[in-house]
């Protein structure tokens, strides 16, 4: 004897080979015996075999017509048997019954299944519901079908391109325009960017990183509200007599966060000023401006490019310009001026005559380590401005290096500058770049007296007023190294402890107000230590072990890190465009790292990482071919030609070892899957 049965949503026919009670034991065409139970045994039979009821059945059911099924159906709760009577004839046969089986089965929204073959009518209203769905479902299927098939013969349909950013970093996986690109790279077997790039969906390669940095970070663009303004400071604030400050940046500068002053020369006690620009005296925690600069966390630079954290016409109320007197908070320490040893800090608040912006990149060739140093050395280029700050700048340098020298005894080693800044200038650019402007990239050694000014200066700002926060138990933003152990890294946190890459016992970011969230929360954080001293803690915005303000850490650690990775990225891409603007094939670079069937080198005379084949000796100075060049991936990739016999500076191998060194590019991660095959089984019945 035969049986069909169901067994886990699907029909199957065997021989019996022993029954009981509420079970039997039969044995599939494939061999392989199974249990069934008693309950789920549908039809029993002689002849045919199942294989061949089946067939006959399937083929008699594929032929039925479902909407006259229907009406033939019983009212009510009906067996299968039941519709072949009404459907096919009085005494319908075995293969009619089972036919009847599977069309009720396998069309649910006709038929609502009440157990085991046995079935009940679907109201008619929702049948017709379902039928527009399925019809629905059919042209989304033939559209997707479509567009799958231009993408495949290199064309790049309107709702794809359209949402090319989404399709590939954050899906509907439901979507056709997702689905039709699936299909689409299984067909043609190829890669789902490599794919779009043949199609045409991506413009140029710099409109792709942008876009994709844009739709990630910006998603609703990069224009401000149009009601932001900037708030007037309503406090009166006394003038810092006697006080003759100026700014250190490079040209390209226009938020001018801080400046410096220096009193008292030839006294025997001389007073430096730090002053930082003052927007938390003009807007609080929870303001339209606030809420503006929390949203972005920092101003994200690139070549060529910013985008501000703050709207252009708020960074020009409280930039420190020159030439008028600017609201800021000054941190003023005073220092023996012979043994320059620090006796003491005072904060205020109070508008300061910024005399002077100087830029570095027009005056590093001027303020050198002799002029300085030596009051005999001049020159005939020096601005005027510049010579009557010419005490005031080698009393700062005198200090800096002593400064420096100090955090090098607590950190344990000297600081290395071995590795120059690289500056990128994109020719005839204004605003957003489109990315084939010329490029063109300069080098400037860091460690430049004025850098060198402006770094210990704002360090020890930095750390004075992390420091001053925690005796007050004020809570801030800090920067700390637990040491300089291999592997521990700087971390955000609330808390005043050491930095041991800067050799300072706190460092809390403060002197960057108009560009990095962090120093505007703890300029509002120090403005209320300024006014209210040893009760600051019950003052100020935010309180001890307040919520919000994990909040922000969490949050500005993510953005900063995103922005910093797009704009090594962007100086990547520029870096790339150069060698092929200039035509260079072949480079010198240094070995820095082992990497599996290769080597990590880092180019000479330009700012660039990459691999190179072959294991190769750390340190080992070689003459690289370049291969091609892949501005999506950001990739390339180098052949050695030859190893060049010249030193290797180990101080400069440890200093690209830390945790800055720049990563290479490779493919980028995308989020289409195909290995979902929700597009393929659309069609594929149950």
């Amino acid at each position: 004897m035969f049986v069909l049965f169901e067994e886990a949503g699907k029909y199957l026919g065997g021989r019996v080979l022993s029954e009981a009670e509420a079970s039997a034991q039969v044995e599939l065409d494939s061999g392989k015996r199974v249990k069934v139970k008693g309950a789920n045994i549908v039809l029993r039979f002689e002849k045919p075999s199942p294989a061949e009821l089946i067939a006959e059945a399937r083929a008699l059911a594929a032929g039925m017509d479902l909407d006259l099924a229907w009406e033939f159906a019983p009212e009510g709760e009906f067996a299968f048997a039941d519709l072949a009577t009404e459907y096919f004839q009085a005494n319908p046969s075995l293969a009619q019954q089972a036919a009847a089986l599977f069309a009720l089965f396998e069309a649910p929204h006709y038929f609502r299944r009440a157990g085991k073959g046995r079935f009940k009518k679907a109201p008619a209203e929702i049948i017709q519901q379902a039928l527009a769905a399925i019809e629905k479902k059919k042209q989304v299927l033939a559209q997707i079908a479509d567009w799958a098939a231009q993408l495949v013969a290199g064309e790049c349909p309107a709702p794809v391109r359209e949402q090319l950013y989404k399709i590939l970093f954050k899906p509907d996986k439901n979507a056709p325009e997702y689905k039709a690109v699936v299909e689409a790279s299984r067909t043609a077997q190829r890669a789902p960017l490599e794919l779009l790039e043949r199609a045409g969906a991506i413009d140029s390669a710099y409109q792709f990183h942008w876009k994709r940095f844009l739709f990630e970070n910006f998603p609703k663009g990069t224009a401000f509200p149009p009601a932001l303004s900037a708030p007037a400071i309503a406090d009166d604030l006394p003038r810092a007599d006697g006080v003759e400050a100026f700014s250190i940046d490079d040209s390209q500068t226009t938020e001018i966060d801080d400046a410096l002053s220096v009193q008292g020369l030839g006294s025997g006690t001389v007073t430096v000023g730090v002053h930082i620009a003052a927007p938390g005296l003009a807007f609080a925690p929870g303001s339209p401006l606030d809420q503006v600069a929390r949203a972005r966390m920092s101003t994200v630079y690139m070549p060529g490019y910013k985008i501000t954290m703050l709207p252009d016409a708020v960074v020009q109320t409280y930039t420190l310009l020159e030439g008028a007197d600017r609201p800021a908070v000054s941190l003023y320490a005073r220092f023996d001026e012979a043994t320059l040893e620090l006796q003491g800090t005072e904060t205020k608040i109070e508008r300061v005559p910024i005399v002077a912006n100087l830029r570095h990149d027009q005056l590093d060739g001027v303020i050198t380590q002799p002029w300085l140093e030596d009051a005999a050395v001049t020159s005939t280029d020096t601005p005027d401005v510049v010579n009557t700050l010419r005490a005031p700048l080698s009393f700062l340098f005198r200090l800096a290096r002593q400064l420096k020298a100090q955090r090098e005894v607590v950190r344990g080693k000297p600081e290395n500058f071995n590795r120059p800044d690289y500056n990128f200038r994109l020719v005839g650019n204004e605003g957003e770049p489109e990315g084939s402007e010329q490029v063109q990239i300069s080098t400037r050694q860091r460690g430049t007296p004025l850098d060198l000014i402006v770094s210990e200066a704002m360090i020890l700002a930095n750390s004075g007023w992390g420091g001053w926060l925690g005796e007050l138990g004020v809570p801030g933003l800090y920067r700390s190294q637990a040491s300089l152990a291999p592997g521990i890294k700087v971390r955000m946190g609330t808390r005043a402890l050491p930095h041991a890459g800067l050799g300072v016992k706190s460092y809390a970011w403060s002197t960057s107000p108009l560009r990095r969230y962090t120093d505007l929360v703890n300029q509002w954080q120090i403005i209320a230590a300024a006014r209210h001293g040893k009760t600051a803690a019950l003052a100020a915005p935010f309180k001890p072990k307040d919520a919000d303000l994990f909040s922000i850490l969490s949050g500005f650690d993510a953005a900063y890190a995103t922005y910093n990775a797009y704009q090594g990225g962007m100086e990547r891409f520029w870096t790339l465009k150069y060698l092929q603007q200039q035509g260079i094939g072949e480079l010198t670079a240094t070995v820095i790292k082992d990497i599996p069937n290769g080597a990590l080198v880092r180019a000479d005379t330009l700012p660039l990482v990459f691999p190179v084949a072959g294991q190769q000796e750390r340190g080992a100075h070689l003459r690289v071919k370049l291969g091609e060049i892949d501005e999506i991936a950001l990739d390339v990739h180098g052949t050695v030609l030859e190893r060049l016999d010249a030193p290797v500076d180990a101080a400069a191998l440890d200093e690209g070892s830390g945790d800055d060194e720049e990563e290479v590019a490779g493919p980028i991660a995308i989020a289409v899957d195909l290995n979902d095959s929700e597009a393929a089984a659309e069609n594929t019945p149950a």
